[in-house]
């Protein structure tokens, strides 16, 4: 049994609030990196629904499992590639990082294997400091060749 006060979902969602915590759902779709982190799930799930239908289209005769989920794959791998390139300044990339985004986009489940390494090397965190990016050392130093 519980010993406190039952707590409302309202009543919570106003407490979290004042504490500065939000749900998963609230945080994940206000920043660029929660959009980029689901798009990379998805990106999977898409791969892993391609290669099952690929077992229906050759094992079973069946070729349109392979039409609707290319399609779909089709979609969220442009989408990750995308929000790769839109994340590669804002979170201050180094061209290897983003190079390595993009090829994890190929093999199936690489975008999530690339996530959870970012993760875990901080590259998924937006920088306190609002230095140079990539692009512009890049283009600085191609002002400076001319």
């Amino acid at each position: 049994m519980a010993t406190g006060p039952r707590r409302t979902m309202a009543s919570w969602h106003t407490a979290s609030r004042v504490r500065g915590i939000t749900r998963y759902g609230e945080l994940v779709f206000r920043t660029c990196v929660g959009w980029f982190r689901v798009v990379a799930f998805a990106e999977a799930v898409s791969w892993a629904a391609l290669l099952i239908a690929m077992v229906f289209k050759y094992g079973f005769d069946q070729p349109e499992a392979v039409t609707v989920a290319g399609w779909v794959h089709g979609v969220v791998f442009t989408a990750y590639v995308v929000l790769s390139l839109v994340v590669y300044g804002p979170l201050r990339w180094s061209f290897r990082v983003l190079l390595l985004a993009l090829i994890a986009s190929v093999p199936p489940f690489g975008s999530v294997v690339f996530e959870r390494w970012a993760l875990r090397r901080g590259s998924l965190t937006m920088p306190e400091e609002k230095g140079p990016t990539s692009w512009s050392r890049l283009v600085g130093a191609l002002r400076e060749l001319n």
